[in-house]
């Protein structure tokens, strides 16, 4: 994916449905699910509470970021999607990570949107073998994405993250790049 280029979807109830970069023209989307403390809950970050700590995020993590992309429809921000790559030994993973406005969710666009980075991602960063996402064991609508985008389940790792002051157990979820590509 070029930067600049956004990814389309072929399938017609999600022909709308693109990835692009996130800019800080798009703050108004952005604090929209950022607000939101349905979408915060299995988050890093407590809900946003205004537009200045916003611009500071986009500005200091979205835009240096390799690979950032905001979830779109109709080329409006709705969510965003990440892949973080790692470095030395650990090169050859990436984790993925994902936020979608709750008034999205249920209707399959985050599971069209990590399908869509699941292929291209292998072919854009030919150094990664193993693209990996980390789910609370609560978040099971966040579980069934990855499993419905082809990703394999592969164990709880128990008391693995602190999130918000507490230790969480999180599900492990894997897709390598000799696996077979998601349809989309």
């Amino acid at each position: 994916m070029e930067g600049t280029s956004p990814v389309q979807s072929s399938k017609n109830e999600y022909s709308n449905l693109s990835l692009r970069l996130l800019d800080v023209s798009d703050i108004d989307d952005f604090m929209v699910w950022a607000t939101d403390e349905k979408v915060a809950r299995f988050c890093t970050w407590e809900p946003y509470t205004n537009k200045e700590d916003g611009l500071n995020f986009i500005k200091n993590t979205v835009l240096p970021h390799p690979w950032f992309r905001a979830i779109c429809l109709d080329n409006r921000p709705i969510g965003a999607i990440s892949v973080t790559s790692n470095s030395g030994n650990d090169r050859c993973r990436g984790e993925l990570g994902y936020v979608l406005a709750s008034k999205y969710w249920g209707k399959e666009i985050v599971t069209r949107a990590v399908k869509m980075v699941a292929n291209t991602i292998f072919e854009e960063w030919p150094h990664l073998e193993r693209l990996e996402a980390l789910v609370d064991v609560e978040n099971v609508g966040s579980q069934k994405v990855l499993e419905k985008a082809g990703f394999q389940r592969e164990g709880v790792l128990r008391k693995y993250f602190v999130q918000k002051g507490k230790s969480r157990d999180m599900v492990m979820f894997s897709l390598l790049s000799i696996d077979p590509r998601p349809q989309i």
